[in-house]
């Protein structure tokens, strides 16, 4: 699919979304962003605050940094300041109903992003298709290791909703080659490309024979390549990532490791605003909007590079 089909359909969703709901409603917006310092929550933080600012709307924006506890107290803080909706990207699994909960109270509207609240979802959720996704990356790195091989997961933060749909697309790839053996699987706590270093030099000093790695953010994959070079591993290793991080595409079109799936993010941070609107204006959305991830090879990875959705 070339880039500007892309871009196009993200573009018809947040038009879509739209809809009658007027952004003269809304004047001021909280985000809650999970950790600003993975390029991921950064770029659909940019998504959010360009497009309110062509809408003329306020985005009052936080970082938790990774930790739960911070980011509840950062929500409780949100709203005190009168917002018409909050956009709301879970810091983890555990606390990850509390903000939705106080906000729900209150009667503003919540847009999940990325996570969702299990027992305390938002008003809607959005997200790629974590697992359609994740089977596309894992059925590519299983074909060019020829359909066989043992292969090791790094999985991301334990229990949270990309890590679940992750596992559970590329499970399904796997059970589909009954010549691959999964040996090995470790969870990272920051999605983070030092873990995904160690965790791989660790699995692989256990498993010298592993052909196949998939890390479930592109932060673990070029991790995992890492520790396969300095392995010295005298096999041929196919790794595969997620995300399409705006750092980590150009190592991909170098080559540098063999597959991601390149999430929308940019078009997820206007479809987040404009469901914020309608929200706002007491519409109803559905309880899910998935967006389609894009597989990504060296062989496709520059028009990303140029122009990312």
């Amino acid at each position: 699919m070339k880039i500007t089909m892309t871009l196009v359909a993200a573009t018809a969703l947040a038009l879509t979304a739209f809809g009658n709901a007027q952004a003269e409603e809304v004047k001021r917006l909280g985000l809650a962003v999970t950790n600003l310092q993975a390029d991921y929550f950064n770029q659909i933080k940019i998504g959010v605050e360009s497009y309110a600012k062509e809408l003329g709307i306020e985005v009052i924006t936080v970082d938790a940094k990774n930790d739960g506890a911070t980011q509840v107290s950062q929500v409780q803080d949100l709203l005190t300041q009168d917002i018409d909706a909050l956009i709301y990207l879970p810091a983890g699994a555990a606390a990850a109903t509390v903000p939705a909960r106080l906000a729900k109270q209150q009667g503003i509207p919540v847009v999940n992003v990325d996570r969702n609240a299990e027992g305390e979802p938002g008003d809607t959720f959005i997200a790629t298709d974590n697992a359609a996704s994740a089977y596309d990356v894992c059925k590519h790195i299983i074909g060019l290791a020829g359909g066989k091989g043992k292969m090791i997961m790094i999985h991301g933060q334990k229990g949270t909703t990309p890590e679940v749909e992750r596992t559970k697309g590329c499970m399904k790839a796997i059970e589909e080659n009954p010549g691959v053996e999964l040996v090995a699987q470790q969870w990272s706590q920051q999605w983070s490309q030092a873990e995904g270093l160690d965790i791989t030099q660790n699995l692989l000093q256990a498993n010298p024979d592993v052909n196949i790695i998939f890390g479930q953010a592109d932060g673990l994959a070029l991790g995992a390549a890492q520790g396969v070079k300095v392995s010295n591993v005298s096999q041929r290793v196919y790794v595969g990532g997620f995300d399409g991080d705006t750092t980590a595409l150009p190592i991909l079109a170098a080559g540098g490791y063999d597959a991601t799936a390149t999430q929308q993010v940019r078009g997820i941070g206007r479809l987040a605003v404009d469901s914020a609107i309608k929200l706002a204006a007491g519409e109803d959305l559905p309880a899910e909007q998935l967006l389609p991830g894009f597989l990504t090879t060296p062989e496709n990875a520059q028009q990303y590079v140029e122009n990312h959705p």
